[in-house]
């Protein structure tokens, strides 16, 4: 399993909004996200708006693809662009640009 870490900027003014929007993901939007090969995913939000996420994949490129192929994706990130600064006309999902990882206590 490959871990993915990322990290994006929400926008100070939408925090709020963005953590009540993440008490219920749609049940579509989860049931794509595990059937596309993302697993134990997890978003972090620090008070200024930075957002960690975390996820384990067989194979990251392949599970965002296959999550590109989603309707469901299309429409949250269609509503979630909003929430996020400097993405440059990007979604969300696209502007994710993986850590690269230094250490690992297994």
């Amino acid at each position: 399993m490959q871990r993915v870490c990322f990290l994006l900027k929400v926008r100070a003014d939408r925090i709020d909004e963005y953590r009540v929007r993440h008490e219920d993901v749609w049940q579509e939007m989860r049931d794509a996200l595990t059937a596309t090969g993302w697993h134990n995913y997890s978003l972090f939000l620090r008070e200024d708006g930075l957002l960690v996420g975390y996820l384990e994949t067989v194979d990251f490129d392949a599970a965002r693809a296959a999550m590109d192929a989603t309707d469901v994706n299309a429409r949250w990130q269609a509503e979630m662009g909003s929430f996020f600064e400097e993405l440059e006309g990007q979604a969300p999902d696209a502007a994710m640009r993986p850590l690269t990882e230094v250490f690992h206590l297994a």
